[in-house]
């Protein structure tokens, strides 16, 4: 499933199942529990939750707090990342 809110501020999205695609401007808090995801934000994203495996995160500006369960996951933010918990194998985080 792809979302695409490229021009709206999401304040929280929670999203359970796989492959899911979210493409959006500000999201304040995300929760995802699912496997080969993409979630992208063109300014800042607050929180984000993640639970399961090969997901894609990125925003251009920054990224509050992460917390990461699971494996081969992604999390990138152009203007840096705050407070970061990671349980699992293989995380980018940076």
């Amino acid at each position: 499933m792809t979302i695409d809110a490229s021009t709206a501020q999401i304040g929280t999205l929670a999203i359970a199942g796989d492959r899911v695609r979210v493409d959006a401007a500000v999201i304040t808090a995300v929760s995802v529990q699912g496997n080969d995801g993409t979630l992208t934000s063109a300014t800042s994203i607050g929180r984000v939750d993640l639970s399961g495996d090969r997901t894609q995160v990125s925003a251009a500006g920054t990224i509050s707090s992460v917390a990461i369960r699971g494996q081969n996951n992604s999390v990138r933010a152009g203007g840096g990342i705050g407070d970061s918990t990671i349980e699992g194998r293989d995380n980018q985080v940076g």
